[in-house]
C-alpha cells in the first residue's frame, strides 16, 4: 500500500496494509490457524492457504511490511538465527567456502564451528575493518557466501558494503549484510549491491523487548525461492502472533529510533568525558575512526554505543548506582539497557567493556542518570 514517495514515519505505520475493509479493523487480528479449510478444491486451488508452515497470511503481511522497507522480497523466521542459519544453508554447501565476520555476533561463529564443519562447508573469519581490503585484494575468489555484519556487534565497526559487494560480484560470491542493528530505515544494504540483507528484527525492527523474530529480505529470485524452500523444509517461520505483533511494532520504528539516535548522541558526549571511561565508540560520532563512511552509508543514527569501564567491578557499582540503566542482554529496545559482554564469553573484549543501548526515555533524564552513576566510579 504504501507509496513511493512517502517517508520513513508514514511508510513504518502503513507499509503491508491490505486495502481498507469498512466495518474492519484498522490492523487485522492474526490468523491462528495453522491447517484450512480445503473443501472440495485441490490444496492451494485458487491461491487459496493450506497448511501454515508454507503459507500463512499473518506472516505475508509482516513480511510485505519489511519487504517495503527493505526494498526486496522478504520471509521471515521463529528468530534472527534461524533467518541466519537459512542465508548459510541455503546458500552453501559441502565444499563452499564462507567468510564470516570475526567481530561479529558471535553466536554466528557457534554456528560456523559447531555445524557448518559437519556439513562440509570450509569457514574464513574476517574482521569487519579488514573486508574491504581483502576483497580488494581477490581475498573473495572461490568464495561462495560472505557475511558482513554492519556496524558490527558489539565493537560497532562499519565496512563499505558498496565495495565489498562489488568484488564479490566480480568473484561470483554472494554477499549477505546483518543489518540488525541499523535496521531498514538507517541502512539499505539491498541498494548498495548486497543479495540479502538479514537481521534479528527481536532488537530494534520490533522494539519493545517481547519477541522473538527474524527475516531476510533479497531482490533476487532464484535466492528468495532457495531461502523459502530451506525455510519450508526446516519448519523455522514464526508463529502468527509474533508476525502480528511485530507489524504492529514497527509501526513506532521511526519514532522510536529517532528518541534512540538523539538519546545516543548525548550518551557519547557523557561517556567520552567521563575520566572512568575510555574507548567510546559511536559510528555518528565526529571523532569516531566510522564517522566517515557511517555518514556516507546509512541513513540515520542508531541508539547503541559501546565503551569500556576499567573492569567487571566498576560495570557492577556503574549498575547500582543507576535507576533507568537495567542490566540486560539484547538492544534495540525502548528500555535502555547495559550489556556487559564479556560475561557470555563469546567476544575478544575485555572484562569491563560494556554496550549501551539507548532507549526511548526522556534524555535529559537519561543524561542525568548515567552522570550520577558515572560519578559514583569517580
Amino acid at each position: 500500500m504504501s507509496g513511493p514517495a512517502w517517508g520513513d514515519g508514514t511508510r513504518s505505520v502503513r507499509a503491508g496494509e491490505l486495502p481498507a475493509v469498512p466495518g474492519a479493523p484498522l490492523r487485522p487480528s492474526p490468523v491462528f490457524a495453522a491447517p484450512f479449510h480445503l473443501a472440495d478444491q485441490p490444496p492451494r486451488a485458487g491461491g487459496a492457504d493450506a497448511y501454515a508452515r508454507t503459507e500463512q497470511p499473518t506472516l505475508r503481511n509482516f513480511e510485505a511490511a519489511v519487504g517495503e522497507l527493505d526494498r526486496g522480497r522478504c520471509l521471515s523466521f521463529a528468530t534472527g538465527m534461524a533467518a541466519l542459519t537459512a542465508v548459510v544453508m541455503a546458500c552453501a554447501g559441502a565444499g563452499d567456502r564462507v567468510l564470516l565476520p570475526a567481530d561479529g555476533y558471535y553466536t554466528t561463529r557457534l554456528l560456523a564451528a559447531e555445524e557448518l564443519s559437519r556439513f562440509g562447508v570450509e569457514v574464513g573469519y574476517v574482521a569487519t575493518l579488514d573486508i574491504e581490503r581483502v576483497a580488494a585484494e581477490g581475498g573473495l575468489d572461490g568464495v561462495r557466501l560472505v557475511l558482513l555484519e554492519t556496524p558490527s556487534n558489539p565493537q560497532l565497526d562499519v565496512c563499505d558494503i558498496a565495495a565489498v559487494a562489488r568484488a564479490a560480484r566480480a568473484s561470483g560470491a554472494v554477499v549477505a549484510v546483518d543489518n540488525t542493528t541499523a535496521t531498514p530505515l538507517g541502512q539499505r544494504p539491498l541498494g548498495l549491491g548486497a543479495h540479502l540483507t538479514v537481521a534479528s528484527d527481536t532488537k530494534a525492527l520490533t522494539g519493545h523487548s517481547d519477541l522473538l523474530l527474524g527475516h531476510v529480505s533479497t531482490a533476487d529470485d532464484e535466492l528468495f525461492a532457495r531461502l523459502q524452500s530451506w525455510r519450508n523444509h526446516s519448519g523455522s517461520t514464526p508463529g502468527p502472533f509474533e508476525a502480528w505483533l511485530g507489524h504492529r511494532s514497527m509501526s513506532t520504528l521511526d519514532l522510536r529510533l529517532a528518541r534512540q539516535g538523539a538519546n545516543a548522541a548525548e550518551v557519547a558526549e557523557v561517556l567520552a568525558a567521563s575520566p572512568a571511561v575510555r574507548g567510546v565508540r559511536w559510528p555518528w560520532r565526529p571523532e569516531d575512526p566510522s564517522f566517515a563512511l557511517a555518514s556516507r552509508q546509512m541513513l540515520r543514527p542508531n541508539g547503541v554505543v559501546s565503551a569500556e569501564l576499567v573492569d567487571e567491578a566498576a560495570v557492577g557499582r556503574f549498575l547500582a548506582a543507576s535507576r533507568l540503566w537495567t542490566a540486560a542482554t539484547s538492544f534495540g529496545g525502548v528500555h535502555s539497557t547495559v550489556d556487559r559482554r564479556a560475561q557470555w564469553g563469546g567476544d575478544a573484549v575485555a572484562p569491563g567493556f560494556v554496550r549501551f543501548s539507548c532507549g526511548i526515555e526522556d534524555t535529559d533524564d537519561l543524561v542525568a542518570d548515567l552522570s550520577a552513576a558515572l560519578d559514583a566510579l569517580s
